[in-house]
């Protein structure tokens, strides 16, 4: 299968290798931040919680398989605020990097994070890798304690991934989600590759994948933007993407759907390419019509290799990846 990794790629792993024990006192928690608007999803799939401060929500033991989330903190221990001096001290002498997380006595802990190393925050500019830097989290748990986890599963800012955005070709600002499923995969299409689009209108996707090369086969009932559609390597079919069958379609290199459907339906597709053997790269958008259908989620997470996300592009849906390029 052709394909290529970014120089650098790093791709989200649900808990890293552990690394040399944090000074303070353990919490014996993992920390979970959900998405924006999302803390109820995501305490349904926890069950158990012991704290939660604003989407920041604390459970017992360690990190546990959860799609709702956008940033999910490990080990976090708790560290005395003598001072302003003491506590950054403290920060600086785990690691370099770290994120303020806003809770209470905000205005000291912004004192606090002025005296730490300032980091970029600048978008992305994609196909770039994602950051490989370590990039710890924290919170002001009271006057005089703060909560830090020095190892987080996002390389980003409360994971929220931002890139430099193309105003002007893409059709819709759909094309983010892929972007972004892309560079936290570590992993993409390239120039020879071929790849096929289900859900296609009006294109943003199919946009994504023809800029980094590949051949796109693009599907859907509904046409095309007229720019996009008109692209050299874009064979666009109108037609339904459930009519197809692996068989007919034959080897590609990826299969990207952001296809709108319940995820019953996408789960079976998705499951008969899988089945074929004819494609080993998948990024598709699990949409949610009514309410949160965690049984589905599960259904998806159960297939080998694979993982279930919250995007920071996502909304009341999430994405499906099995990468092996």
């Amino acid at each position: 299968m052709r394909g290529h990794r970014p120089s650098g790629a790093w791709s989200t792993v649900q808990d890293p290798s552990p690394q040399a024990e944090t000074p303070g006192e353990p919490l014996g928690m993992t920390g979970y931040l959900a998405p924006e608007g999302y803390v109820d999803e995501l305490m349904a799939e926890l069950g158990d919680v012991a704290e939660v401060h604003d989407r920041l929500v604390f459970a017992p033991g360690p990190a546990r398989p959860v799609s709702w989330v956008e940033n999910v903190w490990y080990d976090p221990v708790r560290l005395p605020v003598a001072s302003i001096k003491s506590a950054a001290r403290e920060l600086r002498g785990i690691q370099r990097n770290w994120a303020l997380w806003p809770g209470l006595h905000n205005g000291r802990a912004k004192l606090i994070q002025d005296q730490l190393p300032h980091m970029s925050a600048k978008p992305l500019v994609f196909p770039s890798p994602a950051p490989t830097a370590p990039l710890g989290s924290w919170m002001m748990e009271s006057a005089t304690s703060l909560i830090a986890a020095a190892r987080c599963s996002s390389p980003f800012r409360h994971g929220a991934v931002e890139f430099v955005e193309n105003r002007t070709v893409p059709p819709t600002r759909a094309y983010l989600k892929l972007w972004e499923a892309l560079t936290l995969a570590g992993s993409m299409p390239g120039p020879g590759s071929v790849a096929m689009d289900l859900g296609s209108c009006p294109g943003g996707w199919t946009w994504v994948l023809h800029e980094l090369g590949a051949r796109v086969i693009s599907v859907d009932k509904a046409p095309l933007a007229p720019h996009i559609a008109a692209l050299p390597r874009v064979d666009y079919r109108r037609q339904s993407a459930f009519a197809l069958t692996p068989s007919e379609i034959g080897p590609v290199d990826w299969l990207c759907s952001d296809v709108i459907c319940y995820p019953e339906r996408l789960l079976r597709l998705v499951r008969e390419w899988v089945d074929s053997g004819l494609c080993r790269n998948f990024i598709c958008t699990i949409k949610f019509q009514g309410p949160t259908d965690h049984a589905a989620t599960r259904e998806f997470a159960s297939i080998p290799g694979s993982r279930v996300v919250h995007l920071h592009h996502n909304k009341h849906e999430l994405t499906w990846m099995l990468v092996s390029a």
